[in-house]
């Protein structure tokens, strides 16, 4: 058995335990959600195993690494190559292109994420095309959008708690405590709320082609968004998916921008707006930036050919999301209406279709992400 090289920080592990955690990560480049707990798990089930067979190590993988029904096959095919050495699957689908996903920790990691190319509305284009943006600097009305956000964004209740003076439960721990240290005698009893704090926002902003207008202000956007909540993240997708929070995190505007800048390398280029959100979503730690947030998606959602992979990921960050909004510049448009397959297949999935053609409306309208409104369908029917 071809044992692969051993990454940095494994070299502590058996050599032995090599092939195992080489399945893994080739599974994770072809976008199947292994998270590593089930890896361990499956390092774990082969130990319990013996194992005596291949057929062993094959069932301990489907136990832990728990691929879905319609991607078995799939999976096979990579057991196969992998432990048998056979030729590189050729799946059903799945085409040359990749998704790949940038994650800038403060360094210039980078994980592979291979995911199918989607193609879909007639002014975007899947192809990718490689380039670099400068950001000069710009006088805009962010201040106070950066001031206002933090006590702006929707709120929840924190399992964390605080004592409270009313309208709290009994701290029947502490209560106790100041009775015993009062030698009995019963003081005014204490009280406890759970905290609120606010969501997260994740922020997702399309730097296709398409969008070239209008990618400088929503970066500008962004920064602001970045130092005025404490938790929020932001990525760019285009033909590739790349978090910039950390470079947005620098404080100088122009320092940041220039930062996300170097770091996004599919600029102006093709729109793969499906695979990249599936691949998102394929990434455990991204798939949690969503959970419970509200999730604001600053593209105009025009996607060649068929629609199946966006619709599938928007259904699947409706279901995370508190809130799943849509941005598009086309809403500008007194005349717009939400006409292509692609809009209407996702239509369903949105809270939000609203106006993203300038900062100002975008500002506004994250402003008011607090506030309940109808669906996006029921508007937008109205509308029609």
């Amino acid at each position: 058995m071809r044992l692969p090289c051993r990454k940095r920080g494994e070299e502590s592990l058996p050599r032995a335990a090599a092939p195992f955690f080489g399945f893994a990560r080739l599974l994770r480049r072809h976008a199947f959600p292994i998270a590593p707990e089930q890896v361990t798990s499956f390092i774990q089930a082969v130990a319990l195993l013996g194992p005596r067979s291949m057929n062993d190590i094959r069932e301990a993988a489907l136990a832990t690494l728990a691929p879905s029904p319609d991607r078995r096959g799939e999976f096979e095919a990579h057991f196969r190559a992998h432990f048998y050495g056979d030729a590189k699957p050729s799946i059903e689908g799945e085409e040359e292109d990749e998704t790949r996903v940038k994650d800038d920790r403060g360094t210039h990691e980078e994980e592979n994420q291979i995911v199918r190319q989607e193609k879909g509305g007639e002014l975007s284009s899947a192809l990718e095309q490689l380039s670099r943006r400068d950001f000069q600097r710009d006088t805009d009305g962010l201040a106070s959008f950066r001031r206002r956000l933090a006590s702006a964004l929707p709120a929840r209740r924190s399992f964390r708690t605080m004592r409270a003076h009313s309208r709290g439960t009994l701290d029947l721990r502490r209560s106790l405590s100041e009775i015993v240290s009062a030698d009995g005698d019963i003081p005014a009893p204490l009280l406890r709320r759970r905290q609120t704090v606010p969501r997260k926002l994740l922020l997702l902003i399309d730097v296709s082609g398409s969008m070239k207008l209008h990618t400088a202000d929503y970066l500008r956007l962004a920064h602001a968004a970045v130092q005025g909540a404490g938790r929020a993240e932001v990525f760019t997708f285009g033909t590739r998916l790349t978090r910039i929070t950390s470079a947005l995190r620098i404080r100088d505007r122009d320092q940041a921008l220039a930062r996300a800048a170097a770091l996004v390398d599919d600029w102006d280029g093709g729109t793969r707006m499906g695979p990249t959100l599936l691949a998102l979503l394929s990434v455990p730690r991204f798939s949690a930036f969503a959970r419970g947030a509200a999730v604001v998606i600053l593209s105009d959602a025009l996607e060649r050919g068929d629609h199946s992979d966006l619709e599938t990921a928007m259904r699947r960050l409706s279901a995370r999301a508190f809130r799943l909004s849509l941005a598009t510049p086309l809403a500008g448009d007194p005349r717009f209406r939400p006409e292509t397959a692609a809009l209407r297949a996702i239509l369903p999935a949105l809270d939000d279709l609203v106006d993203g053609s300038s900062s100002t409306s975008l500002s506004d309208f994250i402003l008011s992400l607090a506030r309940p409104a109808p669906a996006a369908e029921t508007i937008w029917k109205r509308v029609s």
